[in-house]
């Protein structure tokens, strides 16, 4: 059982984590004009949901009937997200961007953790594929930062 705690530990920070990039992710995009920028915040936002309802569904299955559900109340990526508040009252998409990226690299760190630890196969093979397409998030939001940055 302690074995099935720290999977339900490691799941349950990720969930975590994935509820403050949804927030996050909602917040930029009710802070840009650019539609297409909205639309690609809104898909993460909604990436995010669904994959922390995911997990949320192997921690069920793995015995604990209630599963984290709130983004945290503090720790780096709260606060990260938090600044995002402040890019979106100026509607400074290079801002908005650059807070967006700097969530994300808490969310790749978080992961990689996540995949360093002793999970069952079909666990990592999820926490995996997550952790891919979080990191393809991560590479297209920074992308986008460079090019917001090039064109001030």
């Amino acid at each position: 059982m302690s074995q099935n705690k720290e999977i339900i530990s490691t799941l349950n920070n990720l969930i975590e984590t994935l509820k403050d990039g949804q927030e996050g992710f909602k917040q930029s995009a009710e802070g840009v004009d650019d539609p297409q920028l909205k639309s690609v915040f809104d898909t993460f936002s909604l990436q995010r949901s669904r994959f922390a309802g995911e997990l949320q569904r192997e921690v069920v299955q793995l015995g604990d009937p209630d599963p984290e559900d709130s983004s945290s109340a503090a720790g780096s990526m709260h606060r990260a997200w938090i600044n995002i508040k402040s890019a979106v009252t100026n509607r400074d998409r290079h801002a908005i961007l650059a807070e967006a990226e700097r969530g994300e690299d808490s969310a790749v760190s978080a992961y990689k953790d996540a995949m360093e630890e002793n999970l069952p196969a079909p666990i990592k093979e999820i926490v995996a594929r997550q952790s891919a397409d979080v990191k393809a998030a991560h590479d297209q939001i920074r992308n986008l930062r460079d090019t917001a940055a090039a064109s001030k």
